[in-house]
């Protein structure tokens, strides 16, 4: 099934013209529960990927001898989505193997400082992502890994992303038993099978004076105050304010390319670490596909109350934001950089 944004509830540009000039478009990836195939793009898919070339592994020796194993995750969701989909709680007997499914696992201590297999979290074709930008040497595809543990980097707390591209064309004999990490440190980092419904929308900058002119700037956070004041004065306050931020400019959930969202932390420079150039984000990998501060983004074919699809891929960024990562426009081949809003 296609995925349809509805019409923005504000023509932007009619209230702020110079928007225009900043008119920009991103392709939303609507993941949705299902089985991809390994030659589609997903969200926790089989990857297509050479039977001859070592799977990616982290190395660092953080505490991964204890975790949920991934194979619970999954049989815990779906225990937990039969029983509500009876609309009413898990019985008691459900309620005891839900427990068992969520109880912490310890491997050997010998496999503690193993090469830890690494969680293929996406994949995309540029023939199906129109705002995916063309890979080193000519490459078409883009595979997403990322370790299942926060505990890397300096402070501990860094995420170990690895991107990956290549020519789909060259793959050859494709590696059919995908590594598994034995345990995660929770269950965030565990998405669940999702296929794509990729749709291209327009999309406008953060408003922040670090992406737009100050004075355009100035108008619409007080466009937005009087948004917010004169809803505050009127009965109809179930659907909230119409606002920039959060209904005009950047839509929620997985998405590839256009601007990325500053809503957490203050705008900071985004600059490649081996040559200097501005970076443009690459994909936004979302906690949430809508929120209550974003439910006019919420397309026309999730409308019903029984698509409860608000988190379909179960994959949480941070403390349920969203991971931003950047690559540079020239080379795309240099390392990546990445933000958590």
């Amino acid at each position: 099934m296609t995925r349809t944004t509805p019409p923005r509830p504000i023509d932007v540009e009619a209230l702020f013209p110079e928007l225009a000039a900043y008119r920009g478009t991103t392709t939303r990836l609507h993941p949705r529960p299902g089985s991809p195939q390994i030659s589609a793009g997903s969200v926790g898919g089989p990857m297509l990927w050479p039977a001859n070339e070592p799977w990616p592994v982290c190395s660092e020796a953080h505490s991964r001898g204890r975790g949920q194993r991934p194979v619970d995750i999954h049989r815990y969701r779906r225990v937990l989505a039969t029983a509500w989909a009876r609309n009413r709680a898990p019985d008691p007997e459900e309620r005891e193997l839900l427990k068992a499914l969520h109880r912490e696992h310890r491997i050997s201590e010998a496999s503690e400082t193993d090469p830890l297999p690494m969680i293929g979290l996406a994949q995309l074709y540029r023939r199906d992502v129109p705002d995916l930008p063309t890979g080193p040497g000519g490459c078409d595809l883009l595979q997403v890994f990322w370790c299942p543990f926060k505990a890397h980097g300096p402070d501990r707390y860094d995420l170990a992303l690895h991107l990956r591209w290549r020519r789909s064309s060259e793959v050859g004999e494709v590696l059919t038993l995908q590594p598994q990490p034995p345990v995660v440190e929770s269950e965030g980092f565990v998405p669940e099978p999702c296929v794509l419904h990729p749709e291209q929308v327009v999309t406008y900058p953060f408003a922040d004076p670090d992406f737009l002119p100050e004075d355009l700037c100035a108008r619409i956070e007080a466009w937005d105050a009087a948004q917010e004041e004169a809803e505050q004065s009127t009965d109809e306050s179930a659907a909230g304010p119409t606002g920039y931020q959060y209904d005009l400019s950047i839509p929620p959930g997985w998405r590839v390319g256009g601007f990325a969202s500053w809503h957490a932390t203050d705008p900071y420079p985004m600059d490649c670490r081996t040559c200097g150039t501005p970076m443009r984000l690459l994909l936004t990998i979302d906690s949430l596909e809508w929120d209550g501060g974003s439910r006019s983004w919420k397309p026309l074919e999730d409308r019903l109350p029984a698509h409860r699809c608000a988190m379909p891929t179960e994959v949480t960024a941070g403390r349920f934001g969203e991971l931003n990562v950047f690559a540079c426009p020239t080379t795309p081949d240099h390392p990546h950089r990445w933000s958590i809003q």
